[in-house]
């Protein structure tokens, strides 16, 4: 088993393991024990006391971070004629149909989003092999899937991000980078929040949020009060001023 290098070690014990920080104290946290010398993401894992293997329990949607992600969104689009020519006004990476479909059978997937018009699912339903294990595959559920191309592509390259359930119901989500000012991170931070909460399935019982841990890529986790989801970015105000 690999060991953590030094540098990771000292991080780790600036943070105190026992404590769930105010989520302005955890950005500015995450921030300050970035390690590496890129301009590192900072990951939001929140664990949910959710049963995800009841169908009713699923949480599955997206979210448009108000400050986005910091990176390029490369978005392919599946789609042909009219809504072809919308997709590349847009501003998609790549835009196809069979030809799209055989380049990523062959190999190709360089693209963060996949968007396809619902004609192009049949040809878009035979990579779900490949795409599906990338979290790639269009979906109607989350908006992937639409004849309002030019709509979806404008949102992907904004910072528009999908967010679901894994199969220890944790949800995990990029919501910036370390080089980000702190506000802008915990409005992001915010937003995924109450996007969190509004979306809470009916059928939910018990402790919904269970922990929420916030980290960069190359640092060490900081829990955060899970209590705290209202009201975040005005709490932080006095502190940030």
């Amino acid at each position: 088993m690999s060991k953590h290098g030094k540098t990771y070690v000292e991080s780790k014990g600036q943070v105190d393991r026992e404590r769930e920080y105010a989520p302005a104290e955890a950005i500015k946290l995450v921030k300050d024990l970035k390690r590496a010398k890129f301009d590192e993401s900072v990951e939001l894992h929140i664990r949910t006391g959710l049963n995800v293997r009841h169908a009713d329990e699923q949480l599955r949607g997206t979210i448009g971070l108000p400050n986005g992600l910091g990176k390029e969104v490369k978005v392919a689009v599946f789609a042909q004629g009219a809504k072809a020519q919308e997709a590349e006004e847009a501003g998609a990476d790549v835009v196809g149909a069979e030809d799209l479909a055989k380049r990523i059978e062959d190999g190709f997937t360089d693209f963060d989003i996949a968007i396809a018009t619902p004609d192009l699912m049949p040809v878009v339903g035979r990579l779900g092999r490949i795409l599906g294990p990338q979290g790639k595959m269009p979906n109607p559920k989350v908006g992937t899937v639409t004849m309002d191309v030019r709509k979806a592509v404008e949102e992907s390259k904004a910072g528009k991000v999908e967010y679901r359930t894994d199969r220890t119901a944790i949800v995990h989500l990029n919501i910036g980078k370390t080089s980000f000012e702190d506000r802008a991170l915990l409005e992001n931070y915010a937003a995924v929040i109450d996007e969190i909460i509004r979306a809470k399935p009916s059928a939910a019982k018990g402790r919904y949020i269970r922990t929420i841990t916030l980290a960069s890529t190359m640092g060490p986790g900081v829990k955060v009060d899970p209590s705290r989801t209202r009201d975040i970015v005005e709490e932080s105000a006095p502190a940030s001023a």
